[in-house]
């Protein structure tokens, strides 16, 4: 394996869909509030870390908000999954022949490194029919903290692929601030794209190893993510 490459989804593949209000549905139905939703933002971050952001600032304490969060996700997708055929999520621009590209290459593996809880996960990438590319991942449902997600995705991906994978195998792609932070602390290079609400200087000032506008040039990209582990 040259290389194993772990993408976030919102704003990087994928934009749009009914997400946002089946989430807060479903923290209005399981704790009787969602708090301000409008008053955080929810890039780069967890699902868990998201409801306890917002229900920490409406006053509920952190046993409670634990004790609710298996009934939050049991709600969050029996709301997201239907809303989905109406509010599809929308692939953004080059994705599509990107996998489509990286497909092609010999020794290169997809995963996953979001926030997004597994299941929200599936529903919105299979919603789009982009599910199938990729064979592991790291999830919210993993763990609350972002960082910690790159290992875990790693681990996957030598349980799947083999254990002479390392993070100078892996390459992190993602939209955000915190997703470029989150590939420095597993050891791994970083491509940022300003397909999401963060522009190129913000990318840029965060560390990203490589900063695109957008994945329009399908070969650039897949030269730039296929090439091979780091010294």
């Amino acid at each position: 394996m040259r290389r194993l490459i772990l993408f976030d989804i919102d704003g990087t593949l994928v934009s749009g869909g009914p997400a946002k209000t089946a989430f807060v549905t479903a923290m209005t139905e399981t704790y009787g509030t969602a708090g301000d939703p409008a008053s955080i933002s929810f890039a780069g971050k967890t699902d868990p870390q998201i409801a306890r952001e917002l229900l920490s600032r409406a006053g509920l304490a952190h046993a409670a908000i634990d004790e609710g969060m298996p009934e939050l996700w049991e709600r969050y997708l029996g709301h997201l999954e239907p809303a989905l055929g109406s509010q599809p999520v929308r692939v953004l621009p080059g994705v599509r022949a990107l996998l489509d590209g990286l497909a092609e290459v010999d020794g290169i593996a997809l995963g996953l490194v979001t926030g997004n809880i597994a299941g929200g996960a599936k529903l919105k990438l299979g919603s789009a029919g982009l599910w199938s590319h990729f064979g592991i991942g790291g999830y919210g449902s993993d763990h609350e903290e972002r960082d910690e997600l790159p290992a875990i995705a790693l681990g996957r991906a030598r349980a799947h692929w083999g254990p002479s994978l390392g993070p100078e195998h892996a390459i992190v792609v993602g939209d955000t601030p915190r997703d470029v932070a989150c590939g420095r602390a597993g050891r791994m290079r970083t491509l940022a794209v300003a397909t999401g609400q963060f522009s190129t200087q913000d990318l840029q000032a965060a560390g990203a190893d490589h900063v695109l506008a957008d994945f329009s040039s399908t070969e650039q990209v897949v030269a730039l993510l296929t090439d091979g582990p780091r010294a």
